[in-house]
């Protein structure tokens, strides 16, 4: 009952969220277009991680439900939220023109984890097809049988007294082994009694024999003493009961060890609570200071115009010290704020030393200070916790609500002091557009402004995430992040293996019909096709140059083969159709010793067929390459929409894939083995590399010896040293290719700083000037 309780709440929960973000992604009236592609994509990325939310929500209650019609309400949800994971994504990849993104700040503001946007395979793929995988695994070996491509293996039959010879010579070696074995133990007690008698057995022998004693006692009572003290220690620290004291009230250690806890509380919510100021300021800053800045710029620039259209002038911008811009903001007219300003200036001219009188009235007003502070904290107290609902908060964390209202004043504050500076600049330049008769005048006050304010040194902003590791403070530096395998495995999984697993979801998402993995040999490109086969069931077709050779020759015979093999695709969907060593398809120039091998004969045919495929057609046609300079890049393109640059692994990954390549291969993990060191060391090593270390490493005799002797980094830094690694200039070469492809020469535009809008009238003046 508390599974079914469980899973129709996950449901519950799902359907309340995504109903409130169909009644913000459809609102009663149309938003206004927005032009910063920076915010335009939080948007985007929030949405995508909420709906990856539902998407794991709904997936793990289809799964575990067992009712019918709710499992069949169930997938059309979960379908549809795959289509829209995937419509998302591809609107993502359009703006921010990149197959990679990094929603660092997203996740943050979300109180989620990495993990949380993993895009899970849902299990349906291979559970509802599982009947249909075991009749096709039939047909086809009943297929190959007929046409006797495979050869069932022959079973060897030994005749009896061969096999009495074989048993005979083994139990003979055994026992031979076992003989020489106690032939050799009883040499060396006879040696070792040899060696005895010989020995002079004066007082230096007894010394010896003494001092080898007393070692052995002494260090069994140091052993002794140490862990009595140790006992003790932990008796002092409350961590263990002294049985030699009275036990205490069952009542009494139970409030004792609350206190304790409370405690302990305290400071976990303590240390929470000075992470989240800082967390949440960043990400405030980083999400709504660009908007902050952008309102306030807005708001000055219009009481410009507002006094311009009052007095016939520009005003004089308020000084730092009188407020700066917050002194426009308050509730006057243009005309009172200069009076107000005007006579601020005056009294700062006529202002004197007042003696006694003033300091009593200093005191009055500090008087007059502390009771407002204290009525603002009654008032607080009463407008945010009196009638606050905390049932939510059972373990009384902070409030992040109350953390972004308080922390937005400071962060406006901040932002205040630099727009100042910038409108400040910006209104002696309206100054000198719009008054030109007063133009020495203006420029004169320029310069005396420009006098008084280059005695101080302008103080450089400190970049606070200069060291950062998150994808998103990198992007906005115009740093490109390499992608991570984590990164890899999410696009593969939304670009291959949701749409070939579900016909619904293949129908309703962008089409994708052809996708080019690229990255140096071993970073795992071929078993990625594997993995996308092996998640949806799908069949595989090689399609590769090398395995063309000599097969359907002719020009008849090439576009039969192709027309078998996608028919096939197409009526035993879903599909995969891999072409290895993409690259020599469209070569450049044929090198000699492959001319004999035509490695170009799908050029012409492949792309008709990809156009001819419907949008109903599940199948995917996946290229990988590890050279793809030696190609013809405008070619490579057009057959391939999709091109995903794989990179060689990152530390954290190489840390976690040594991990588990020696466990899967029978090693054993200890403290001897550095693996933080390891992974450091093998920086620029590819996985497939990693893979063949381990297995040299890991034989039969060296897991034996585990036990006495335990792995240690040196032993892989000696296979490591044997093999190449992917050195720094074949990856630039890789990244240096991809930004020449039509997503990379956009993402370098954007990068920047020039806009689609902008290129055209940019290139209009500089082909104008090109012709002057």
């Amino acid at each position: 009952v508390s599974d079914i309780g469980t899973y129709n709440k996950l449901w519950g929960e799902a359907h309340e969220e995504l109903s409130s973000l169909l009644t913000q992604e459809l609102p009663a009236e149309p938003l206004r277009p927005e032009r910063d592609r920076v915010v335009f994509f939080q948007r985007l990325a929030t949405l995508y991680v909420r709906y990856v939310q539902i998407f794991r929500q709904l997936e793990e209650a289809y799964d575990q439900v067992v009712q019918p019609q709710k499992r069949r309400l169930i997938r059309e949800v979960l379908d549809g939220a795959m289509g829209r994971v995937l419509e998302l994504k591809n609107e993502m990849v359009e703006k921010e023109f990149s197959e990679y993104h990094y929603m660092d700040d997203v996740i943050q503001d979300l109180k989620l984890t990495p993990e949380d946007l993993e895009i899970p395979i849902p299990r349906y793929f291979m559970s509802e097809r599982s009947k249909v995988l075991r009749d096709r695994s039939k047909m086809l070996s009943n297929m190959l049988d007929l046409m006797g491509v495979v050869e069932k293996p022959k079973v060897s039959t030994v005749h009896v007294e061969e096999a009495v010879r074989i048993i005979q010579v083994t139990e003979r070696a055994r026992q031979g082994r076992l003989r020489a074995k106690f032939m050799r133990e009883i040499q060396r007690d006879q040696e070792r009694q040899r060696k005895s008698k010989d020995r002079d057995l004066g007082a230096s022998t007894m010394d010896q024999a003494a001092v080898c004693i007393q070692k052995v006692w002494k260090g069994f009572l140091q052993r002794k003493r140490t862990k009595r003290e140790r006992e003790e220690e932990m008796i002092f620290l409350g961590m263990a009961m002294d049985q030699n004291l009275p036990q205490f009230c069952p009542a009494a250690l139970v409030a004792e060890a609350t206190k304790t806890c409370r405690r302990t509380k305290q400071e976990e919510h303590e240390e929470d609570y000075q992470k989240s100021l800082i967390s949440i300021t960043n990400s405030l800053r980083e999400l709504e200071g660009p908007n902050m800045t952008e309102t306030m710029k807005d708001q000055i620039r219009q009481w410009f115009i507002e006094c311009h259209d009052a007095t016939g002038s520009f005003p004089d911008y308020p000084e730092e010290e009188d407020g700066g811009s917050a002194v426009i903001f308050a509730d006057k007219t243009p005309e009172q704020l200069m009076e107000e300003l005007a006579a601020k200036e005056e009294e700062e001219a006529n202002k004197k030393p007042k003696g006694k009188e003033e300091t009593k009235d200093k005191g009055k007003k500090e008087k007059a200070k502390g009771e407002e502070i204290i009525s603002l904290s009654l008032c607080l107290i009463t407008d945010v916790w009196q009638n606050r609902d905390e049932s939510k908060n059972f373990n009384q964390r902070h409030e992040a609500e109350l953390i972004k209202e308080e922390k937005r004043k400071e962060i406006e504050a901040e932002i205040r002091l630099q727009v100042d500076e910038l409108m400040r600049q910006e209104l002696a330049n309206w100054k000198l557009a719009v008054d030109r008769d007063k133009g020495r005048k203006a420029k004169a006050t320029a310069k005396k402004k420009k006098a008084s304010k280059s005695g101080k040194k302008k103080k450089k902003d400190k970049d606070l995430t200069a060291d950062s590791y998150l994808g998103t403070t990198l992007r906005q530096t115009d740093i490109e992040p390499m992608p991570s395998l984590s990164d890899v495995r999410q696009v593969i999984a939304l670009y291959a293996v949701l749409p070939l697993g579900s016909q619904v979801v293949h129908e309703k998402a962008p089409l994708v019909k052809a996708i080019l993995l690229v990255g140096p040999s071993g970073v795992g490109k071929k078993m990625l096709v594997h993995a996308i086969c092996h998640e949806t069931g799908a069949n595989l077709f090689d399609l590769s140059p090398l395995n063309l050779v000599e097969k359907y020759p002719g020009k008849s015979g090439l576009q039969m083969m192709l027309h078998l093999v996608f028919k096939v695709a197409r009526l035993i969907q879903p599909s995969v159709v891999w072409i290895g060593d993409a690259e020599k398809m469209f070569y450049k120039k044929v090198p000699k010793e492959e001319k004999e091998l035509d490695p170009k004969r799908l050029k012409k045919d492949l792309p008709k067929i990809l156009k001819s495929m419907k949008g109903e057609d599940r199948v995917l046609i996946v290229g990988t390459t590890s050279n793809p300079l030696s190609a013809d890049l405008k070619s490579l393109c057009k057959l391939y929409t999709k091109i995903i640059l794989i990179p060689r692994p990152d530390y954290a990954s190489r840390y976690i894939m040594w991990k588990q390549l020696i466990q899967r291969n029978g090693g054993v993990v200890t403290s001897a083995l550095d693996l933080s060191s390891l992974a450091k060391i093998s920086d620029g090593y590819t996985q497939g590399q990693m893979v063949r270390v381990v297995q040299g490493i890991l034989t039969e005799r060296r897991i034996q010896q585990l036990a006495k002797r335990p792995l240690v980094s040196a032993e892989f830094v000696a296979h490591l040293a044997r093999t190449d690694p992917v050195f720094q200039d074949e990856e630039e070469a890789l990244k240096a290719w991809y930004a020449k492809t039509p997503l990379g020469r956009k993402r370098v535009k954007a990068a920047s700083g020039k806009d689609e809008e902008e290129a055209p009238a940019k290139g209009g003046k500089d082909a104008k000037k090109g012709k002057k």
